[in-house]
């Protein structure tokens, strides 16, 4: 992946994906919790895994699934002959390792007995709305098939938010009438939106935000070649998420980050060739990337100034004299005016995406407000 690429490489972004990867840190106490529970022989047929995006849901969903299949084929070969190949390394927690039969068929997605519902792209490219409600229906057919080896079947969704009312009501079905050794795994990002029927169904399991250390360590594996400067500042703004500081590095968010608060500390004075050469470079990313993550950095950013001012403490920024030029700001309005500014530069934002506006305009055109509450 390229620094400030607004566009990861295929290869790349493939092999993070969580059916690929082997490592989970951070989430020890959920991993345990699973581990537990198998070893009772009281599985729960379902689970609600939730917690804030890329903090591992997925990643843990499959290293479950792994398990469950591994284990059943190293008790009886089965399909696969006998689980892990001679001279695998022998398994840790839920671990397995890649070498292994079953990891590689369901990184591949040809697992028999293992089913993944997620939105996928149209015949045009364009990611679908939301889980087709077509195959949530047949994942009940699914669950009530033989499996290949005669043992378990299981099924990820990933996430159950993105299930319209149609495909909650379907999946409904499958969580009330579920066949013997069937385990269904629903990732949610925010589970309050779930019908209450479907989170009353499932063994709830709840994951953290890693802690910072676990976060810069992640970063140092997956991106080598990053600078410290930077780990240490992706670290800071993905808030115990190693997924978004992942997303934040492709789009080149550390940057926008730096530039976004050299012109803050300029209020409120604007340097008008920078906004615009900033806003020019937001217009011309097609896909809209770059002004999505300015906007939620800018969003993020004035979050953290609100909480400042109606705590009345301390302030806490990344870059030298961050801090300083939030306090100075925050200082120059009363609470209820910067908690409108919020809402009206969310309010624009959104207005922007869902509308197709000028994004160099609304950038200005918000920078511009800031500049009126900092007068």
């Amino acid at each position: 992946m390229k620094k400030g690429s607004s566009t990861p490489d295929k290869e790349e972004a493939e092999a993070l994906h969580p059916r690929n990867t082997n490592a989970l840190l951070g989430q020890e106490t959920a991993e345990d919790t699973f581990c537990k529970a198998m070893e009772s022989g009281r599985l729960p047929h379902a689970w609600l895994i939730s917690g804030p995006r890329g903090v591992g849901k997925a990643t843990l969903a499959y290293r479950v699934v792994r398990y469950l299949f591994e284990e059943d084929n190293t008790e009886d070969a089965g399909l696969f002959g006998g689980g892990v190949e001679p001279g695998a390394q022998a398994s840790t927690g839920l671990e397995f390792p890649e070498d292994s039969p079953v990891f590689k068929q369901i990184a591949s997605g040809s697992f028999p007995d293992l089913r993944v519902l997620e939105r996928r792209p149209d015949k045009d490219g364009r990611i679908k709305r939301d889980i087709p409600v077509d195959e949530v229906r047949q994942l009940g057919a699914f669950l009530h098939m033989t499996a290949t080896n005669g043992s378990w079947r299981a099924a990820i969704l990933d996430p159950v938010d993105e299930l319209g009312q149609q495909g909650a009501n379907a999946l409904l079905k499958s969580l009330e009438e579920p066949p013997e050794k069937t385990l269904l795994l629903l990732i949610s990002h925010n589970p309050g939106r779930l019908l209450p029927t479907i989170r009353s169904r499932c063994r709830q399991l709840s994951l953290p935000p890693l802690e910072a250390t676990v976060v810069e360590q992640l970063l140092e594996r997956h991106l080598p070649d990053l600078h410290k400067d930077e780990r240490i500042l992706l670290t800071y703004l993905s808030e115990g998420s190693i997924g978004r500081a992942l997303d934040l590095n492709q789009a080149g968010g550390a940057d926008l980050y730096i530039q976004m608060v050299e012109m803050m500390g300029q209020l409120p004075a604007l340097d008008s060739h920078k906004l615009h050469a900033i806003g020019d470079n937001l217009a011309r990313d097609s896909q809209g990337i770059l002004f999505r993550t300015m906007s939620e950095l800018m969003l993020w950013w004035l979050g953290q100034l609100v909480r400042l001012r109606a705590t009345r403490s301390t302030p806490i920024g990344i870059l030298e004299g961050e801090g300083e030029i939030m306090q100075h700001l925050s200082s120059r309005r009363e609470l209820a005016d910067w908690m409108r500014l919020w809402e009206n530069l969310t309010q624009l934002f959104q207005q922007t995406e869902q509308a197709s506006l000028d994004r160099k305009q609304a950038f200005i055109t918000a920078f511009g407000r800031l500049q009126g509450m900092a007068a």
